[in-house]
Order: C-alpha cells, then sequence, then structure tokens
C-alpha cells in the first residue's frame, strides 16, 4: 500500500452513545481493516481504557483513526460537509436502496434504545434500515449492523479494503 492509499479513508463509521465496549472495539477493528475512520459521540457507557474495547479490538485498537465528541453539536460543527446515513430499524428504506459516495458518515444509535428521539424526525430522509426476517427479532447486534453497511459501501465503490 503506498502512501497516498494509506492516507484514504474509505467510509466514517459514527456511533452515538455506545454502550457495549465490545462493539466498539470490534467496530474499530473493522474501521482499521476497511480504512474507514471511527467517531465516538459522548456520552459513552464504558471508558476507552476499558479492557473489552482493548480485547475486542485486539492489537488493533493502536491503529484506530478515532475521533471523539463531546456531543452531537460538536460532531456537526467538526464536520459540516457529512454525508449522513442513518441506519435503524425504524428507517423505512432498506439499506440497498443507499448510495454511499466514498467518505459518506454511517451513523448507528446505542445498542439498547438506537437513535436519539429527534434524529427520526430531523433526519427522516436519510433513514435506512437493514431487512430482518426474524419474527423475534428487534435488531441486530451493533457490530454485525455497521459492518453490513460498511461493506456495503464498499461494494457499491468497488473498492476491496
Amino acid at each position: 500500500m503506498d502512501a497516498q492509499e494509506d492516507n484514504y479513508i474509505s467510509f466514517n463509521l459514527v456511533l452515538v452513545h455506545p454502550e457495549i465496549p465490545q462493539n466498539t472495539g470490534g467496530i474499530g477493528r473493522l474501521c482499521v481493516s476497511t480504512g474507514s475512520r471511527l467517531h465516538l459521540i459522548k456520552p459513552l457507557g464504558f471508558s476507552l481504557d476499558d479492557r473489552y474495547v482493548k480485547r475486542a479490538g485486539m492489537d488493533y485498537w493502536a491503529h484506530v483513526d478515532l475521533h471523539i465528541y463531546e456531543n452531537w453539536d460538536e460532531f456537526l460543527e467538526r464536520n459540516p460537509d457529512a454525508s449522513l446515513f442513518f441506519f435503524t430499524t425504524k428507517g423505512k428504506r432498506s439499506y440497498w436502496e443507499g448510495e454511499y459516495p466514498p467518505g459518506a458518515f454511517m451513523v448507528f444509535g446505542n445498542e439498547s434504545s438506537g437513535l436519539p428521539d429527534d434524529f427520526y424526525r430531523k433526519y427522516e430522509e436519510r433513514l435506512f434500515a437493514i431487512p430482518m426476517r426474524g419474527r423475534y427479532f428487534r435488531s441486530l447486534n451493533l457490530a454485525n449492523s455497521a459492518a453490513i453497511a460498511l461493506y456495503e459501501g464498499l461494494r457499491q465503490q468497488e473498492r476491496t479494503p
């Protein structure tokens, strides 16, 4: 990999108020393996020093391109031109309908309650769902959802990480 490709950011994964350190660690590992950036919006349900984050991220955690924000407003202020896509069970369109440009920001809510309530109104046209058939399913695991969305973006770009 040359230096220019090493600086390429394929996508941005944004976790709003994540609660489970193992999910965040796994998503960090996913980001490293795909040349993506990880954004965390506080409050976090754990410390980034948590051994579970590091265990899930393994030795990749030190290489995560990590950005942390105090709140959603700070995130928007620091990323004013972000192309935002929100993934939620409340989305009316399938994630297959999204067209994800390189560098798009894929936003996920937390494990227990999803995105903040006001996001569902404010970003209604940008909400996407991952189809599920299980009668008893509420949602997929956060790390799995992030991987599904990210690899759809990569597929659309026909780019191998």
